[in-house]
This record gives C-alpha cells, structure tokens and sequence, in this order.
C-alpha cells in the first residue's frame, strides 16, 4: 500500500513541477493581464459615478461596496493623485 502512496504524491510532485516549468515565464504575463481585467471591470462598475452612461448600472451597483476597498490602488495606478469623485475621498 505504502509503494501506490507513494507513487501518487511522485506524481503529483512531478505534475506540479511541470506545471511550475510551464506557468513560471508568463507568470508576469499573467499577473498583468489579471490587474488589467480587474481595472476593466473596476472602470464598468464605477462608470456611471465617473460622469460615463452605463446601462448596467442597475447590475453594478451591488458591487459598489466591494469596489470601495480597491479604489484607492485602482484611481492610483490609473495615474491620478486624488479620488476623481467628488462626493467619495479616500486620500
């Protein structure tokens, strides 16, 4: 029993080290496409307190108060030094 065990965890080992091998020279690649989705998506949800029409505004307004969390990062790396709403500072 201990040999099938064993050759499980060998090959799971085995398996995430070829899964390392393969992510390991996109991680960069990934991590920025991830942050770009999520300044997409950060954009979409904020668009109608930016002065932007958004049809979906109906949708998005239930995320309002998970996006509040990350709005200080995002408004930052989007390369402006204070909140562009007027009615919400957070710096």
């Amino acid at each position: 029993m201990t040999n099938g065990g064993e050759n499980l965890s060998a090959a799971r080992r085995f398996a995430a080290g070829l899964r390392e091998f393969y992510v390991a020279p996109y991680r960069r690649t990934f991590a920025r496409a991830q942050r770009d989705e999520d300044d997409l998506f950060m954009m979409i949800v904020l668009a109608e307190m930016l002065g932007v029409p958004n049809p979906a505004s109906y949708y998005t307004v239930e995320l309002l108060p998970v996006m509040y969390d990350r709005f200080h990062d995002w408004h930052r790396r989007m390369g402006m030094d204070h909140s562009p709403l007027d009615h919400f500072s957070c710096c």
